[in-house]
């Protein structure tokens, strides 16, 4: 009798074993637990550490619930000004609601990708080349809209998109590079035009400020004298005014002769002798 109800015992404690084998779950930090029991959706979710199910009435699913980095391959599309491009991005997100994201939708992680697929090449065929190449962080903001919209009847919340990259043409990457060197020229040429007028202008200060003060002439002169003598040259060149040249050539030529004086003559019938009467 003794022995029977020991054996009794063991199997009743072997039970027991299993049964709590069987029903022990250990739900991760970073994990969520959505229990099903005979198909039904239990409302409560399991929290992280241990936890008991019913064995073979309950199935316990595991929802991670970290930060999600998805990459989106690189779609291409024609922009608004009809230019082919290349755009590749990537997707952060996260499980906000893990019941939802085991029964509304089959498999949230591919509905993710497809949704972000599609978005993207909605943005492309919206936007412009200089939108996709500078205004960036705008696109980012209307791609995580397009995207968060549906994913939040999911359970899932967009947390960030980036566009990575923007693949172009070599033929419209040459016209670009052709586009900003000659931008780039234009500004020199405008700033060169600018020192220009600036240097014009203080010129015509100092040539007034010198005409007013002729002592100051000679002085420059002979500071661009110093300067000149001051390098290994053997060639001197030495300004000289013109005006003196033009006072030694007046000096050179003499006096101006003096006008010739004018003589009064008479026409030439005044000057002959009246004629002798004629005698018939």
């Amino acid at each position: 009798m003794v022995e029977e109800l020991v054996a009794a015992g063991v199997t009743l404690a072997s039970a027991g074993v299993v049964y709590v084998l069987a029903a022990a779950r250990v739900v991760k930090q970073y994990e969520r637990g959505v229990v099903f029991r005979l198909g039904r959706l239990r409302e409560e979710v399991r929290g992280p550490g241990f936890t008991m199910i019913v064995p073979f009435v309950d199935r316990l699913q595991k929802v991670n619930m970290q930060v999600v980095t998805m990459p989106v391959p690189a779609q291409e599309g024609i922009t608004r000004d009809n230019v082919t491009v290349r755009v590749d991005a990537v997707v952060y997100f996260k499980v906000t609601g893990p019941a939802e994201a085991v029964v509304r939708v089959e498999d949230y992680r591919f509905a993710v990708a497809q949704m972000a697929q599609t978005s993207l090449r909605s943005i492309i065929g919206k936007s412009e080349l200089d939108d996709l190449l500078s205004s960036r962080e705008k696109l980012n903001q209307g791609l995580e809209l397009m995207i968060d919209s549906p994913a939040v009847e999911w359970g899932v919340t967009i947390d960030r998109v980036e566009i990575k990259d923007v693949s172009l043409p070599e033929t419209m990457k040459r016209s670009m590079a052709r586009q900003a060197e000659a931008d780039r020229e234009r500004r020199a040429r405008v700033i060169n035009a600018d020192a220009e007028l600036q240097a014009s202008k203080k010129l015509a200060e100092a040539a007034q400020q010198m005409a007013d003060t002729p002592a100051a002439l000679q002085l420059r002169l002979l500071q661009t004298v110093t300067a000149v003598a001051a390098e290994k040259n053997s060639t001197l060149v030495l300004p000289f005014p013109v005006e003196l040249l033009r006072f030694l050539e007046k000096a050179q030529q003499g006096p101006a002769p003096a006008a010739p004086q004018q003589v009064d003559r008479q026409p030439v019938q005044e000057q002959l002798p009246p004629p002798a009467p004629r005698q018939d």
